[in-house]
């Protein structure tokens, strides 16, 4: 036998999605059926029991679930006490009257715990039952949402496997032709594992000195904070010492009044007549 390939798995799971429509299972169609039948047009419907009839999620099934063991609850109870006045009445203005015994009362009270036991085990096991069969129906919902996300994975899978296939062709051509720039590409496979394992271990490193780095960056930080609350007396400083100094600098200009001007002239002039009397000099010897 062959083995299934994508496109089979992927045609199998199209054709039972289309033979078999998985849906929560409509509990209510045979009631909204008979009360569709049996309900009066002109009677108004409560809001629950429409919306119920209208569409069928998990939300809407426990709400119901909710309202309904509520509703029954009080109907017995209603039903306990009619069913109790009623006896009791009978019992009072009956011809002759209706006289229990204790012996009566004391074997109804051995019956009465029979059957609550009874019935506490049936509720238990009903109870039992429910809790495996929600177990079961979760469980079945989350595998049918696996099998759905598992779906739309393969039929992505052919057009992933055809570039793949592609890449490999160019690859193999690539490498058949030797044009590639890379030197490391036309490797063999045993200098490519130890070409790759050697980048591992080389990664590895980069890595464990960035995590000793970033361990110093906290320590850093406090440096800096600490050399910056330093640093600013000091240019505090050095701007006071700038302004001082330019103010001094002008005062001395405004209190020379130009003589310094003067004095500058002059000593170009003498410059001057230096260098003449040493050409002067020179010519003579």
């Amino acid at each position: 036998m062959a083995p299934l390939t994508s496109e089979d798995v992927l045609t199998r799971l199209r054709s039972l999605s289309a033979n078999q429509e998985i849906t929560i299972l409509k509990l209510s169609e045979p009631i909204s059926a008979a009360i569709t039948q049996l309900q009066d047009p002109h009677q108004r419907t409560s809001d629950i029991s429409t919306s119920s009839l209208d569409a069928t999620t998990p939300s809407s099934l426990e709400a119901d679930l909710t309202h309904y063991r509520e509703l029954f609850a009080k109907l017995r109870f209603s039903y306990v006490e009619q069913v109790s006045k009623e006896k009791f009445i009978r019992a009072i203005v009956g011809d002759p009257p209706l006289i229990v015994s204790p012996q009566e009362n004391v074997d109804l009270e051995r019956e009465n715990l029979d059957a609550k036991a009874t019935l506490k085990a049936l509720k238990t096991e009903v109870a039992d039952m429910t809790t495996e069969l929600e177990e079961k129906a979760r469980d079945l919902s989350r595998k049918y949402e696996r099998v759905n996300v598992e779906t739309v994975k393969l039929e992505e899978l052919p057009s992933k496997i055809a570039d793949l296939e592609n890449a490999i062709a160019r690859l193999r051509e690539t490498q058949a032709s030797g044009s590639s720039s890379n030197p490391e590409l036309n490797l063999p496979l045993t200098k490519t594992l130890d070409l790759v394992e050697s980048k591992k271990h080389r990664r590895a490193e980069l890595e464990r000195q960035l995590e000793q780095l970033q361990g110093q960056v906290p320590r850093k930080k406090k440096e800096l904070d600490r050399l910056q609350a330093e640093l600013q007396p000091l240019e505090m400083k050095r701007q006071n010492s700038m302004a001082a100094a330019k103010e001094a600098k002008r005062r001395k200009e405004a209190a020379l009044g130009g003589v310094e001007d003067d004095l500058e002239e002059r000593g170009r002039w003498f410059r001057a007549t230096e260098t003449s009397l040493r050409q002067i000099l020179e010519g003579e010897n």
